[in-house]
């Protein structure tokens, strides 16, 4: 087992973060840290290893700040309290029967024909967003339409009015710090506020819908029964806000990153604009080029090896999977951008029981905007600013990406 020297929240791993996963992948399988607090973490990077654990059912999910969820839990009176309700419940740390029960509803919402039947919708506000853009000539692929997009298409499909976007997109970017614990703490505070304010328009909406049910996903969380069991108000709760907040972040950053790897690469952009059949493997290559989650972990319920290093039961097992998407084993020349890649088993959505529930929705999003830059863009200019990444290390997303049209 290797043991090398490595900060995951420091600056040097920021500025290059794919030149440590490969010195990680080549320096060994599986990588031991003991952090200050006593808690070990084992760092796994390579695609065989990553996939192995995903697919170990020994390997659990891991409860975010589980104590101090547990304290919180009891303390109905706490600023926190809220936000310990909806990590505790959230589809995410869930296994076996539980996430059986809790999947089962929200694949509804995400049926391939429930995905492709969006398409018009998601492609008409593509066309508006880039309306006024494409009047000016300036455009923040960020702000004005990877953010925006996800967030009015999971509203709607929840059944929350589009015209509550800022709010949804303030709330849920601000808890989601909660699951990263490299910028948790930092974060707790807003993340605190922010879920109490989204719990209490939430429970609204939801006491609204028992007496009024609707054609929407919350109507179906609100009534539905599993097992002869209807989910609890905390499970309603978590799951909506994962919906919300999962739905729209991943989405945001895999558009934003993907453009940002386009205009870096500025033949493969040319590539797509000539080729726009090319729009599916492209959007599959901007996937594993820059994963919008980087990593997840998981924890062994029994003692296990790993490409044959000893894990002890209950030791954390952080898998990188923007890493695993860079390996030489799996990947032919895997630090080259290549639009028509074929047979591209990336693991940008996971792997086994836990993969995206979402990945088809992300996909089409992706695939409407980018096709829809390079049909009405093709000549964008990218300013060439160094990027701004958002701080932490699970998600990973750009500030801005300002372009000339």
């Amino acid at each position: 087992m290797a043991n090398v020297e490595f900060d995951n929240t420091g600056e040097a791993f920021e500025a290059d973060r794919y030149g440590t996963y490969a010195m990680l992948r080549r320096e060994g399988a599986v990588h031991r840290r003991v952090m200050k607090s006593g808690w070990v973490i084992h760092d796994v990077t390579r695609y065989q290893d990553v996939v192995g654990v995903l697919r170990d059912r020994r390997f659990r999910t891991v409860k975010f700040a589980p104590e101090l969820v547990e304290q919180l839990l009891q303390q109905p009176e706490s600023p926190l309290h809220t936000l310990a309700r909806i990590v505790d419940c959230v589809l995410l740390v869930k296994d076996d029967e539980d996430h059986r029960r809790l999947r089962s509803l929200v694949n509804r919402a995400f049926t391939p024909r429930v995905v492709q039947d969006l398409q018009p919708r998601i492609a008409a506000l593509v066309d508006d967003m880039l309306g006024e853009p494409l009047a000016t000539g300036g455009l923040d692929i960020i702000e004005q339409l990877a953010a925006p997009l996800p967030v009015i298409v999971i509203a709607e499909l929840l059944g929350l009015p589009t015209s509550d976007y800022p709010l949804l997109k303030r709330w849920s970017d601000r808890t989601a710090t909660f699951i990263d614990g490299t910028i948790r703490e930092q974060g707790l505070p807003e993340a605190a506020e922010a879920a109490t304010e989204m719990g209490a328009y939430l429970e609204g909406i939801f006491a609204a819908r028992r007496k009024e049910p609707r054609d929407d996903l919350i109507s179906g969380l609100v009534h539905a029964t599993v097992d002869g069991e209807r989910l609890t108000e905390n499970e309603v709760l978590a799951t909506t806000w994962l919906v919300l907040a999962a739905g729209h972040e991943t989405t945001t950053n895999l558009i934003g990153n993907g453009m940002l790897a386009l205009m870096q690469h500025r033949d493969q952009w040319e590539r797509l604009c000539a080729d726009p059949t090319l729009i599916g493997s492209t959007v599959e290559e901007l996937l594993r080029f820059d994963a919008p989650v980087q990593a997840t972990s998981r924890i062994p319920v029994e003692d296990v090896e790993v490409a044959g290093f000893p894990i002890a039961a209950g030791e954390e097992t952080l898998v990188y999977l923007a890493s695993a998407n860079r390996d030489s084993d799996v990947f032919d020349d895997p630090e080259r951008l290549d639009i028509a890649r074929a047979d591209n088993r990336h693991v940008s959505f996971g792997f086994g029981a836990h993969f995206c529930v979402g990945a088809a929705l992300a996909r089409l999003e992706a695939q409407e905007v980018i096709a829809a830059l390079a049909r009405r863009a093709p000549n964008m200019v990218w300013d060439g600013r160094t990027p701004q990444w958002r701080k932490g290390l699970i998600l990973r997303g750009l500030e801005r990406l300002d372009v000339a049209l």
